[in-house]
């Protein structure tokens, strides 16, 4: 069994208020309100584990925002002289204490925490620290890998994101065609992994793919447009990236597919449809 992950635990006892699982020679409560209806002896139920204000061990089949050794986006509820009180999808919330703030957090306000399990106490505790969590060695990706972001910090570069909720990574903000802000969660694609092991990661896939992706998308635009989009190679970089939200060159690599698959004519004011059926 595991504190602040989930477990496949079987149950063993009924009673009033809740119902109990065994592991090992520990037992787990969880209270009637979480219980499953026709939950009985026997059943082997998925469960998330924590230890409650009274230091006993709870299951719930609530889903917590983020388990142990992971990070998320919280925001604090309230700040005290103990630290910041992060809302984390559970009735009580997650503590943050003045020592792993990076900055002092504010009520209100959203951060982005990493969520770990404290030895000392063995309770789920945040902190803002997040250099300390973070893997900088024996990356385990490589380039043309689809990863999961979580967007943490801004620079003049671009975007900073935790990778897989392991690594770190940088999208340049010269290759970003869409809003994107602090929080966010999506997909990328690992453009390359450096020397230095840091990586540098895209929202676009790259290469032949990308091309194919961008086709079809122009080609459902100009669909849209009744077989007409006003755009060609002398549109500013600005009307290509509003329109379609990707780069110029990506875009002049779509038509020129498009067009020798003789999908569509380019012309003077735009790119027309060849058959408009």
């Amino acid at each position: 069994m595991k504190v602040g992950e989930y477990n496949e635990l079987e149950v063993v006892k009924e009673l009033d208020f809740g119902i109990y699982f065994r592991e090992g020679d520990v037992e787990i409560l969880m209270p009637t309100k979480w219980v499953p209806q026709g939950t009985k002896i026997g059943d082997t139920l998925n469960v998330f584990v924590f230890r409650d204000s009274d230091d006993r061990l709870i299951a719930t089949t609530v889903k917590p925002f983020a388990i142990a050794d992971t990070f998320a986006f919280l925001e604090a509820k309230q700040v005290n002289e103990i630290g910041a009180f992060m809302d984390w999808g559970m009735d009580k919330d997650l503590l943050v204490p003045f020592r792993e703030q990076a900055q002092r957090m504010d009520a209100g306000k959203s951060y982005v925490v990493f969520v770990y399990l404290d030895e000392e106490t063995d309770r789920l505790v945040g902190s803002t620290k997040l250099s300390r969590f973070i893997i900088r060695e024996d990356i385990d990706v490589q380039e043309g890998d689809i990863v999961d972001l979580l967007i943490y910090s801004e620079t003049d570069l671009g975007y900073n994101a935790i990778v897989n909720d392991l690594y770190t990574g940088l999208i340049y903000k010269n290759e970003i065609f869409e809003a994107i802000r602090v929080g966010d969660k999506m997909q990328g694609f690992v453009k390359r992994v450096r020397e230095d092991e840091k990586i540098d990661l895209s929202l676009q896939k790259s290469g032949f793919e990308l091309v194919d992706d961008v086709k079809w998308r122009i080609l459902k635009l100009i669909k849209e447009e009744n077989g007409f989009l006003a755009l060609n190679d002398n549109s500013t970089p600005e009307e290509i990236k509003a329109k379609l939200q990707i780069s110029k060159k990506a875009f002049k690599k779509a038509i020129g597919a498009l067009y020798r698959e003789r999908l569509v004519k380019l012309t003077e004011k735009g790119v027309e449809l060849i058959d408009k059926k």
